[in-house]
């Protein structure tokens, strides 16, 4: 009797808006809430199950549903999910929440210990599943990070094209022939997009040997193996100089006992005109620790760190911060398309793998999604330099470069990007 009652006590503690149905393993029912909108409801399969959501919930709960333990109601796992990190943004909380927190937090230097052979390690778990769930999932160039979308009604692939062509825009890249370093290059195409418009002779860096064939593949194909090449390597192990250093959703995984190591690598491998752009999820509300589900199945020894914790360490290793921009609700919209795309070839992935991991994939792109739409997960990029005058004063070269970019591949685009400049002249 002990377990239920207190579970019903914690389920009472943190629904503080709308009305949570909740069906136990004994048939029984009960709610808990307002007993007004929003509504969601759960079923719990069995006594282990109860006594896991009482003990450890942020772990307990994506397992549980990964066994078929714990189920949603009819309305789905987004809107059980959304309903839960409602109510979390609302100051419910479970009682050992604030507990668990404090554990994760001082495990936190220790989880993300991310030496060379463990970031291996790490890389390997998530990025060398099987390319053909990346290729169903994924746009068509496999960018496997925050899409950016300045209309708001943009496909995938348009976003992730806009996000390449952002990028590029602060890096500069104002003359064919530039060196440039991606550290954390994926698939290869933030890679090849820089060599095929800019001329740029780019290095890629990964820790996956999935990505890497799949690379110096694309490279091959695209008749681009003479300007891009791809290496298995640390971004530790790197030491020539080089132009620009691109890092699109790699700092994620660099852990915070490497922070200092990473900024001192960029600052000594950038040549003194040398522009670096780094491009990565952050936290809205500080400093904090990785749900331990996401840290156990997902991505082991990553975090998302607040701009606080980036901007000291910066501030230390002597580099230029020339730009910050934070990017709210792109990976939301990004994650949602991801989720929908896995959603429509589940029965493929299934095939693949099994149930099981289905129900793991899903968990995280939804969960993922309502970390952005709800609990202060945004992204962030970073524009750094070695000296104060390597950049113009003003931003305009990056909207001017956006435009121009996108002026080659669109006849109408073009024509807007002439009557802007021609209206800058005018004024």
């Amino acid at each position: 009797m002990v377990v239920p009652m207190l579970l019903e006590a914690a389920l009472s503690r943190l629904i503080k808006i709308g009305t949570l149905s909740v069906r136990f393993p004994d048939g029984t029912s009960h709610t808990f809430g307002t007993g007004s909108e929003p509504r969601a409801a759960i079923t719990i399969k069995t006594e282990r199950a109860k006594r896991r959501l009482l003990l450890n919930p942020a772990l307990a709960l994506g397992e549980l549903y990964m066994d078929g333990e714990v189920e949603p109601g009819p309305r789905g796992l987004f809107q059980t999910l959304d309903f839960l990190a409602m109510n979390s943004m609302e100051g419910g909380s479970h009682p050992l929440d604030k507990f668990m927190e404090k554990v994760r937090w001082f495990r936190r230097n220790l989880d993300q210990l991310n030496f060379t052979g463990r970031s291996k390690r790490n890389v390997a778990h998530h990025y060398d599943l099987d390319g053909r769930l990346y290729s169903l999932m994924l746009d068509e160039d496999r960018q496997y990070s925050c899409a950016y979308f300045p209309e708001g009604d943009e496909t995938l692939e348009e976003a992730q094209l806009k996000k390449k062509r952002h990028i590029a825009s602060k890096l500069r890249l104002d003359r064919p022939g530039l060196e440039v370093l991606d550290i954390g290059c994926g698939w290869g195409g933030m890679a090849l997009y820089l060599a095929r418009e800019f001329g740029a002779r780019v290095t890629g860096l990964t820790l996956s040997e999935e990505q890497l064939k799949e690379a110096r593949i694309r490279a091959k194909e695209a008749k681009l193996d003479d300007k891009v090449t791809f290496e298995l390597m640390d971004y530790r192990n790197w030491t020539r100089k080089v132009d620009r250093v691109v890092s699109v959703g790699m700092f994620e995984h660099v852990g915070v006992n490497h922070f200092r190591t990473y900024f001192d690598r960029i600052k000594s491998i950038l040549t003194d005109d040398g522009v670096a752009l780094i491009h990565a999820i952050g936290r809205a509300d500080g400093p904090g620790s990785t749900n331990p589900w996401i840290a156990k199945y997902i991505f082991p020894g990553g975090y998302s760190p607040a701009i606080s914790e980036v901007m000291s360490v910066v501030e230390k290793s002597g580099l230029w911060a020339t730009d910050i921009e934070v990017l709210r609700l792109h990976y939301a919209k990004t994650l949602e398309q991801w989720h929908h795309r896995f959603t429509d070839n589940r029965s493929k992935l299934a095939e693949l793998y099994d149930e099981r991991f289905c129900r793991m994939f899903e968990f995280y792109l939804i969960g993922s999604e309502l970390a952005f739409r709800r609990m202060g997960h945004m992204n962030w990029q970073l524009q750094l330099t070695k000296n104060v005058s390597t950049l113009p004063l003003a931003r305009d070269y990056t909207f001017d470069a956006e435009r121009n970019s996108e002026a080659k591949s669109n006849p109408a685009a073009k024509l807007t990007a002439v009557a802007w400049d021609r209206q800058r002249e005018l004024s």
